[in-house]
């Protein structure tokens, strides 16, 4: 199980420099949402921040879902199950659906490392990465399908 993971790591990195940024495809983030990414990415600081994202019919983002990374680890992280089942059942309450995780990078660019691109297992999901590396926070938005990282253009609403 380990080596499928490690070979699987290493396919991705061979494939990281195939990321491109999508013309057609724009995710507004309402400020709420935007700032709470980042403080949950601070607040975990020095480990890495995880948590989900609910969407509506549209594809407008409604909720973030601050969790706990069950692996409290500076590279890596893991949605705790029981605030993953709760983030479930909260959106389906309120006519969403979970549609995406976002977690940080505390030291460095808010870009899919060749572990979060093995382990993007829905291609139809949106991946939030908040970068700490700089002084300001970066958040960046990407679709990971078949190891093939797209970046989505997004802005801030007003």
């Amino acid at each position: 199980m380990q080596r499928a993971i490690v070979e699987s790591e290493r396919a991705a990195l061979r494939h990281r420099h195939r990321a491109v940024m999508e013309p057609t495809e724009q995710i507004v983030i309402p400020p709420q949402i935007h700032h709470a990414m980042i403080e949950h990415a601070r607040f975990c600081y020095p480990e890495e921040a995880c948590g989900l994202i609910a969407m509506d019919e549209a594809g407008e983002l409604r909720m973030v879902y601050a969790t706990t990374n069950v692996d409290r680890s500076r590279v890596r992280f893991t949605v705790a199950p029981r605030e993953h089942y709760g983030a479930i059942k909260h959106a389906e309450r309120q006519g969403w659906t979970v549609a995406g995780s976002f977690h940080s990078h505390p030291e460095s660019a808010a870009f899919p490392s060749g572990r979060d691109i093995a382990g993007a297992l829905d291609p139809e999901w949106l991946y939030f990465i908040v970068g700490l590396g700089d002084e300001m926070p970066d958040v960046r938005a990407f679709r990971i399908r078949d190891y093939r990282v797209v970046e989505v253009a997004h802005r801030e609403a007003s």
